[in-house]
């Protein structure tokens, strides 16, 4: 496992606060601003939070009639160190520091509605078969000019023109914001995280960066939320706003969250290697299984409305259910390559979706087709976008629907878990709804 290069108790008198927070069901840091002479005991004790924590919406409202609020009287938990350690974050104008904490019970059981106890479980399950799954993810971004009302692509540091280009593997590009990804490197092996290659992507001011495969999938996914907090953080530092929704410009395109993993057994060997490039018996369960319950898994890839706009049919992210060979239209892609490596690439996550639950549903699929010894369709070739396939939900209330009534996801999420995530996912649909846009209105208002 990669060392934490953690703050030392020592170095702490550099810091005047410290952020104590949990990860809540929609990917968002929540917790508390302390002294830092409580560091310590935070770590060794723990922080009581309230269980509904986890669950609040998009906007940090309480879900109406949630039983975690209202039957139980809102009753605390305790919020315990994941072991990471005390973090730095050197972005701002002072240097700070955060510990990321997940939720138990009251009696120390794990609280199963906390989306990184959920992949803890689905971890644990690969454990009892004495497979280690090995995760790297890949996260797109888009940078803005934080100046306007509306997401605007960022203004070159070096030319001073804005980016009006869709700049795919632009080598300028990234010259043009070297100062802004040399920081977000900095910042990485500050945390821990790391990052790999970088590209500019399909977008203006898109760009991807890649992280390394790690043998524990709670540290790829701790990674890709600590990844994107400093990411936003270090773009404000030099005067962009950096955004991870899936969608932000209706004509560009979309940011994906990528998932790359593979299984070793316990001499350490890849189980999806034969030796060739078909993969093996157990690597075809697992893509069974993905293909059995993507559908119903939608709403962890695709958690928000605007998530749905990424999804549409023939807008270079995967709307059908699918898998092939070096074949990027697919959901599923199997890269070429040496056989050693030979893994799985799940491409529906958009990077506005919680990394926990992303992983948790990639994983439990995968584990519920070995399971199950489930065998997949005849890997397409061509262009999934233009062949008659099972389609994922295109819209965000048949995602929230699929997940509600899902055969497959009681056996991957606990029972808590689902109900919290669709009743939160069904008040913000609710808010959504009361809003009319100015285009509805330019659209109809004096002709229909």
């Amino acid at each position: 496992m990669t060392t934490n290069p953690t703050v030392k108790s020592s170095d702490m008198d550099a810091y005047e606060n410290i952020y104590a927070c949990i990860c809540d069901l929609n990917g968002t840091f929540r917790g508390k601003r302390l002294p830092v002479d409580q560091a310590q005991k935070v770590r060794q004790d723990g922080l009581r939070m309230p269980l509904s924590l986890a669950a609040v919406d998009i906007w940090g409202e309480d879900v109406e009639n949630s039983n975690l609020v209202f039957e139980t009287g809102d009753a605390d938990g305790i919020a315990r160190d994941t072991g990471r350690g005390i973090i730095r974050s050197d972005w701002g104008t002072k240097p700070t520091a955060m510990i990321p904490l997940w939720l138990f019970e009251e009696d120390g059981t794990p609280f199963v509605g906390d989306p990184r106890q959920a992949l803890k479980a689905v971890v644990d399950r690969f454990s009892a078969l004495k497979l280690t799954p090995v995760v790297a993810t890949e996260l797109e971004f888009y940078l803005c000019d934080p100046t306007e009302a509306e997401p605007m692509p960022p203004l070159s540091p070096v030319s001073g023109r804005r980016l009006d280009t869709d700049g795919v593997m632009s080598l300028d590009d990234l010259e043009h914001f070297d100062a802004f990804l040399n920081d977000v490197y900095a910042a990485c092996a500050t945390q821990g995280i790391q990052a790999e290659a970088a590209i500019s992507e399909n977008g203006a001011g898109q760009f991807e960066i890649n992280l390394k495969h790690v043998a524990d999938p709670l540290r790829a996914a701790d990674d890709a939320m600590l990844f994107k907090r400093l990411v936003r953080g270090v773009a404000r530092a030099h005067g962009f706003a950096a955004t991870f929704m899936a969608k932000p410009y209706g004509t560009r395109s979309g940011n994906g969250f990528h998932v790359h993993f593979s299984l070793l057994n316990a001499s350490g060997e890849n189980v999806f290697d034969n030796g060739g490039p078909d993969g093996s018996p157990i690597m075809m369960q697992a893509i069974a299984g993905l293909l059995a319950t993507m559908q119903e898994n939608t709403l962890a890839f695709a958690p928000h409305r605007n998530s749905y706009r990424r999804l549409l049919p023939g807008a270079h992210s995967p709307s059908n259910v699918a898998w092939g060979y070096e074949n990027r239209t697919a959901a599923i892609r199997i890269p070429g390559g040496d056989g050693a490596a030979r893994r799985i690439e799940h491409r529906v996550a958009g990077a506005d979706a919680n990394p926990y639950l992303v992983l948790a549903a990639i994983l439990g699929g995968a584990l519920l087709g070995i399971n199950e010894g489930m065998r997949p369709a005849a890997p397409i070739k061509g262009d999934a976008y233009t062949q008659k396939l099972p389609t994922l939900p295109l819209d965000w209330a048949s995602a929230i629907k699929a997940f509600e009534t899902g055969h497959y996801v009681p056996q991957i999420f606990s029972a808590r878990l689902q109900k919290m995530f669709v009743e939160c996912k069904l008040q913000e649909q609710m808010r959504f709804n009361q809003h009319v846009t100015e285009f509805e209105h330019s659209s109809y208002l004096e002709k229909v």
